[in-house]
């Protein structure tokens, strides 16, 4: 197998998603961090990689696949001969990918956009940030009443790719406290073999 590198930072929820998935896997991957604060997924070097100057990007071998989701897809596809972390079953498969846009779409503008403020200081209205997480959280919160996973009877990407900026929203100022069912999903993915945790920040709820 060829060596795979995984271009990130370590305060990256988008990250974290490729790293996490990498490690259920058991994948050997070389971690390369982005100084983001240097301007470096800006540089030429880099863009190369991904012309929209974002982390991640994941390197196996000669292929270059850039997007936290597309990464996952990659990933499972390639090298998750079980099956079970991206489905084959057309239903299942478009459940995955219905809560993979959930992360592209309402995680990424509620509860990752108001982590932005408090951890990195982003000019985005932290009050409407907020506002969306709570809308998502209480969608998640019912749909996950007497079930353990997003979409089916054992983890997939899909919880992967929401587990994240779920897991760490109490530092962008979103209290977890009224989702019992999100906190004991959160719970099992943390407790999956091979799991590895996000860097912490001590910011908003978490400080």
């Amino acid at each position: 197998m060829s060596e795979i590198t995984l271009y990130r930072h370590a305060l990256s929820g988008h990250a974290h998603r490729a790293e996490l998935f990498l490690s259920l896997l058991g994948l050997d991957a070389r971690l390369v961090d982005v100084d983001l604060a240097a301007g470096a997924h800006k540089r030429e070097d880099f863009l190369v990689k991904n012309r929209f100057g974002q982390v991640p990007v994941l390197e196996d071998g000669d292929t270059l696949i850039a997007d936290s989701n597309a990464i996952l897809v990659y990933l499972a596809t390639r090298y998750d001969h079980s099956g079970t972390w991206y489905p084959t079953n057309p239903i299942l498969a478009a459940e995955v990918q219905r809560f993979l846009s959930v992360a592209a779409g309402q995680v990424a503008f509620g509860p990752a956009a108001a982590r932005l403020v408090n951890v990195f200081g982003a000019a985005l209205d932290h009050e409407r940030a907020i506002e969306i997480a709570h809308g998502v959280l209480a969608v998640l919160e019912k749909h996950l009443n007497g079930r353990d996973w997003l979409v089916a009877d054992k983890p997939t990407i899909a919880d992967v790719a929401n587990y994240a900026y779920i897991a760490h929203a109490p530092e962008g100022g979103v209290s977890l406290d009224e989702y019992p069912n999100v906190r004991a999903w959160l719970g099992r993915i943390a407790a999956l073999p091979g799991f590895v945790p996000m860097q912490a920040t001590a910011v908003g709820l978490a400080a």
